[in-house]
């Protein structure tokens, strides 16, 4: 990296954050003293990067999953290890799903990337690779063991859908035991329409 880009003075301005310095202006002039040649533009994309995940942990009242909440410092956007970009949120929402075995190595490092910053991203997957166990095994016996953990994870989306299950546990417990799908008739009646 180049100091025409921001992230090449990324540690500083990561701690600069940290400590409380989160005006674009008041940065821009402390890289520039330390050989900054890149625009101000440049250093405000970067900015609103981080500042996104913060407003959307806001906004929702829960922890998005990009976020990584270190005891005793504020929220910081968890970085790609391979291009050192923001994981969005659909990202790490896809890579939440996807098995391991089933990963490419690029995938699998922005997994432990997450893992490693967010307790919440850990909790999600380990829930989500649980959900997709059950009904690959079609072993409902072990569902109600996941909705418990799952309502109370603190992971607010996750309770909600495990809450939603419980109320309809019978069709839950078909539809993990049985192997007859309406999969094939929906799909006509959507290719109709």
């Amino acid at each position: 990296m180049k100091p025409t880009s921001p992230l090449y003075f990324e540690a500083f301005l990561a701690q600069c954050w940290r400590d409380g310095n989160r005006c674009g202006r008041h940065l821009f002039y402390d890289i520039k003293q330390r050989g900054y040649t890149g625009s101000f533009s440049n250093l405000e994309r970067l900015l609103a990067s981080w500042r996104r995940p913060e407003r959307s942990v806001k906004d929702s009242g829960s922890p998005a999953t990009i976020i990584s909440h270190q005891p005793g410092r504020d929220a910081v956007p968890i970085r790609d290890p391979e291009t050192g970009a923001v994981i969005s949120p659909i990202v790490a929402a896809a890579l939440c799903m996807k098995p391991r075995s089933m990963l490419t190595i690029s995938q699998a490092r922005r997994v432990d990337a997450l893992k490693q910053g967010s307790p919440e991203f850990t909790s999600m997957r380990s829930l989500a690779m649980r959900f997709r166990g059950i009904f690959r095994s079609r072993d409902p016996g072990k569902l109600d063991s996941w909705i418990d953990d799952a309502v109370n994870s603190g992971l607010v989306a996750i309770a909600r859908f495990a809450r939603v299950l419980h109320r309809d546990l019978d069709a839950v417990d078909n539809a993990i035991e049985l192997p007859w799908s309406n999969g094939q008739a929906e799909g006509q009646i959507n290719r109709l329409n």
